[in-house]
């Protein structure tokens, strides 16, 4: 499979890369900051407790220091979760992010998809719960969910993790977007009371540093952590992580900006993009679903047989072109909320066809 994840500026030539859901807002000049000290720290081995690190995200989320793992980005927590558990059986919901995929399939086991249509707007219904069978031992979901954007709602949640606790199935909630929505949807307080609920997240996307890979985990059950401990190298985090997630931790500031600047600009992005006769899909992050007949898209209907993300990279805009998402095909685009001078130079440019 071939362009599986977004962010690919080193084969092609970008000006404006819409295609990676990052902070348009950038890197918060403290976390900048860190990183440049950081490199006065590299004659040493980075901490392998991670405990600086550790003492922040703990403040941060309320929780207890030992529920929290940390990883090389959250992909590589994924892949160790999987090991650490090594499920017969594990249940996807589709279209989703490609990394569930990759890292259930690192270990032997089958993988269930569930597939959400567009009749239903692309989330989960009730039939969702016909999949989750006795013998699956792990559901991987995304709240929000990655490339649509929906969000479930905590009574969703919940009585999905009740249903599962009751079956003794793991679950495996993404939160990497979380911070784009709001705290008070997150399901990290229940943690404690859920001991099969991994929460996943990361400083990537809401402070703009895929770069530096740093993720972490949180999950209340002391024997599943140990496992997935196990799996992942001593020195997994360098001391640019490690400095930077220290400080990031600390800017719920730059949080609460972020949460309102990403509002305004997607509310803006999606008006413009309906205006040009897209299907839009209902967003709660930093990034839109959009959908249209490529024939009708703007006045490109001209010329039907050449894609809209084709179209925009001869122009040096990258987008996420979704036809190789499971669950979706041609004409389905992620686009990601950028600043109003960047979202107006998309809009112009499908407007206006140059």
């Amino acid at each position: 499979m071939t362009g599986i994840h977004g962010g690919d500026i080193y084969r092609n030539r970008v000006k404006l890369d819409f295609s990676i859901n990052v902070n348009p807002l950038g890197i918060p000049d403290a976390v900048r900051h860190a990183l440049r000290d950081a490199v006065m720290m590299c004659g040493a081995y980075p901490d392998p407790e991670a405990e600086a690190l550790r003492e922040a995200v703990a403040a941060m989320l309320a929780v207890p220091e030992e529920t929290l793992l940390f990883g090389n980005g959250a992909s590589e927590l994924f892949v160790a979760i999987m090991h650490g558990i090594r499920p017969k059986r594990t249940v996807i919901p589709v279209p989703s992010f490609y990394g569930y995929e990759y890292a259930a399939g690192t270990v032997d086991g089958e993988i269930i998809y569930y597939e959400m249509i567009r009749e239903d707007g692309l989330y989960l219904t009730e039939d969702f719960y016909s999949v989750l069978t006795k013998d699956v031992e792990v559901l991987i979901l995304a709240n929000p969910n990655n490339p649509t954007g929906n969000l479930m709602s905590r009574e969703t949640v919940i009585r999905i993790l009740e249903y599962c606790k009751e079956r003794g199935i793991y679950v495996v909630l993404d939160e990497c977007f979380i911070e784009f929505c709001g705290r008070e949807t997150s399901m990290i307080p229940e943690t404690a009371r859920f001991d099969n609920l991994i929460i996943i997240r990361a400083f990537t996307k809401s402070f703009s540093i895929p770069g530096v890979r740093l993720g972490y985990l949180v999950c209340s059950d002391d024997a599943l952590r140990r496992r997935i401990k196990r799996q992942l190298p001593e020195w997994n985090l360098s001391v640019f992580a490690q400095e930077a997630g220290r400080v990031c931790a600390g800017q719920t500031d730059f949080i609460a900006k972020t949460e309102s600047y990403v509002r305004k600009e997607r509310e803006y992005l999606v008006k413009g993009l309906r205006k040009l006769g897209y299907t839009v899909y209902p967003s709660e992050a930093n990034f839109i679903l959009l959908y249209c007949e490529e024939v009708l898209c703007g006045k490109w209907k001209e010329e039907p047989h050449e894609k809209l993300y084709d179209k925009l990279l001869a122009k040096g805009i990258l987008i996420r072109d979704c036809e190789n998402f499971r669950g979706l095909g041609r004409g389905y685009y992620r686009i990601a909320v950028k600043s109003r001078e960047e979202n107006d130079i998309l809009l112009n440019m499908i407007a206006t066809g140059i």
